[in-house]
């Protein structure tokens, strides 16, 4: 009996599903189904015994037939407002589903147990009530040092993610009070190394064999130890030097956890706080999330050794060259330098004024001629070599500009260099996204004043004046994209750079440099004549069909002839969605005018009888109100799916 039962509710389930997504034309979750189905079961039978009652049992015919077909119907109805109103109440994916709610029930734990800790680390820093929508206190010098001096011990304490967070917060100048951009400088990737025992699985999970079947040699102590990866020394079968950087294991899991909390507060901050929003933190949250997983994904690393090495080609400087066939998500295998890393002492001896500009030259080459750069040019990322050559290292961080964009900094650079305001505000616009609104004269004479500050004759200027330029920006709504600030971060890493290497190098008399030796060589004669020429070229076939087209163009307007053709909705998409709305304004049509002539013919006492209780229009009236209602819930749950 109780298979019989089962069977029967997965037979009605069953069918109504398919006569529901028939009639509403779309498909529903699983839970929601069963659920419409079990429903519809479960007043199938009192609305049929209703039903059944309102017909005389000696009455013969078709005539309890069609009560008891309006009863299916009207139990199919209510199934169906319930899947209406369980669309609109609850879309789609706003809940998960069991067994994401059964698998995803220890992380959810784990995650707010972090983010309960993380909560405690910025109170015991003093940061709490800045969480609850407290603005900042940067009016006096020692309210923002104090500030930021808190705000970076509890990034420090936070773990990886916020101390990297921390990292990229130090390189926008353009948001950040100088206070807070010098000690968030100061964070440093402090972490103890693991031990062997754990780094071994996932070098052999990676090389899919173990470890000594690949190296010849393998040192297990690291040559050093980073929060998220560590390095070590090797040997290949076929005898080249090498090291082998491999990531922590559950570092990924860790990191994403982080960054869901950093996300979250990011939520918050927005909603609450007017610095939040000014600052945009929901739009700094994603663009941190973003690197930060490519950073986790060692062939991203791999990929962009290759775009630097091929910026860098003839260059005096080296990249290791990569082994990809040995690496992948987790492990990075490398060519292997001999030198010492300008994070340890340079050796004497050593002419380091010549080795910085070495250095610049090669990063503004980069930037402004390869559009592929080290986008954190750190002393711990550049190595000086046994042969006195520089090699770049760790190339998780790379920032790439478009032609376009290059274009438009170079000229930003050299209307600076000039001292041409309207030229840097032109230039200007052309980097940054251009708003809807915005005065450009007072931007031009804001800038006009910034350049008589620091760049007119007896003012040394300094690579801090980029900064004061992103504060200018920022305060005419202008927001700097993430490609160009990546640029002015790794300028002003290499600055610290260079002042560890040769103190009182001047990077900017260095920029200026540049600019006369490479930039303005686009500028020459020669340059001029190669671009008239190639757009002369391209320009050729359309020269030379224009005398045609506007000969046929004056006689077509001389002999009244001239029009236009122009092709509505010759777009598919176009078609589709007209043909979509169309079909949308009939299916209301229908549905209202069923509806009134449902209630016309309800309210009708006169006409041949069906029951006793019903006329045969009543009854008419009753199946053309369920037509009503299935359309108008087909228009409703088009509508609902549609608005998300």
């Amino acid at each position: 009996m109780n298979v019989i039962m089962v069977a029967t509710v997965l037979a009605v389930v069953a069918g109504f599903t398919l006569i529901a997504r028939r009639l509403l034309d779309l498909r529903f979750g699983v839970v929601r189904t069963l659920l419409a189905g079990v429903l519809v079961f479960a007043i199938g039978g009192p609305l049929t015994k209703t039903f059944a009652g309102m017909v005389d049992p000696d009455t013969g015919g078709v005539t309890p037939m069609w009560f008891l077909i309006l009863a299916m119907v009207c139990a199919l109805l209510v199934g169906m407002v319930f899947l209406v109103v369980a669309e609109a109440l609850v879309p789609p994916g706003a809940l998960p589903g069991p067994l994401e709610l059964v698998r995803g029930l220890r992380g959810r734990v784990a995650r707010s147990r972090r983010y309960l800790q993380i909560t405690r680390i910025l109170v015991r820093h003093g940061l709490g009530p800045y969480l609850r929508g407290r603005d900042p206190d940067l009016g006096a010098p020692s309210s923002r040092t104090r500030l930021a001096r808190s705000l970076r011990e509890a990034l420090d304490d936070g773990g990886v993610t916020f101390v990297k967070l921390g990292q990229i917060m130090s390189t926008r100048a353009d948001l950040l009070p100088a206070e807070f951009v010098e000690e968030l400088r100061l964070l440093q990737d402090r972490v103890a190394s693991a031990p062997w025992a754990e780094i071994e699985p996932v070098l052999v999970a990676e090389l899919g064999r173990p470890v000594m079947e690949t190296f010849a040699e393998f040192e297990r102590d690291p040559l050093a130890a980073a929060s998220i990866a560590q390095v070590y020394r090797a040997r290949l079968k076929t005898g080249e030097e090498v090291v082998v950087k491999v990531q922590r294991p559950g570092i990924a899991a860790v990191v994403e956890r982080d960054l869901d909390i950093v996300a979250r507060l990011a939520r918050t901050l927005e909603r609450r706080t007017r610095w939040g929003r000014a600052f945009g933190v929901g739009d700094l949250s994603r663009g941190f999330a973003e690197a930060l997983r490519e950073e986790l994904d060692f062939r991203v690393e791999t990929a962009n050794m290759a775009a630097v090495a091929a910026a860098s080609a003839g260059e005096p400087v080296r990249v290791p060259v990569p082994y990809p066939e040995l690496s992948g998500r987790r492990v990075l295998v490398m060519e292997r330098l001999d030198g010492t890393a300008f994070g340890s002492a340079v050796p004497d001896g050593v002419d380091r004024r010549a080795l910085a500009t070495t250095l610049l030259d090669t990063l503004l080459r980069q930037i402004m001629l390869h559009g592929v750069f080290h986008a954190d040019p750190h002393p711990g990322n550049i190595m000086l070599l046994a042969d006195g050559q520089l090699a770049l290292l760790d190339f998780g961080s790379v920032g790439r500009l478009d032609g376009s964009l290059r274009g438009a900094l170079q000229r930003l650079l050299a209307a600076m260099d000039r001292g041409d305001p309207l030229g840097v505000s032109d230039a200007l616009l052309e980097v940054v996204p251009r708003p809807d609104e915005i005065d450009e004269r007072e931007l031009e004479r804001e800038l006009g004043r910034f350049m008589a500050r620091h760049m007119t004759t007896g003012v040394a200027p300094d690579v801090q004046m980029f900064g004061r330029l992103f504060r200018i920006v920022s305060a005419h709504g202008l927001s700097v994209p993430p490609e160009v600030a990546a640029v002015f971060r790794a300028l002003a890493t290499v600055e610290g750079t260079l002042a560890r290497l040769a103190p009182g190098f001047d990077i900017v008399a260095e920029a200026r440099a540049f600019s006369v030796r490479h930039l303005q060589e686009q500028g020459g004669v020669d340059r001029v004549r190669q671009a008239v020429e190639q757009e002369a070229l391209s320009l050729l076939p359309m020269l030379r069909r224009l005398p045609r087209r506007i000969e046929r163009i004056a006689s077509a307007a001389e002999h009244g002839r001239f029009s236009l053709n122009i092709r509505l909705f010759a777009d598919e998409r176009d078609r589709r969605h007209v043909t979509g709305l169309l079909h949308q304004v009939l299916l209301t049509v229908l549905a209202a005018t069923t509806g009134i002539m449902s209630v016309l013919l309800l309210g009708a006492d006169n006409g041949p009888r069906v029951t006793h209780e019903v006329g045969l229009y009543q009854l008419i009236g009753y199946n053309l109100l369920v037509i009503s209602a299935i359309l108008a819930l087909r228009v409703l749950v088009v509508v609902f799916r549609q608005d998300r």
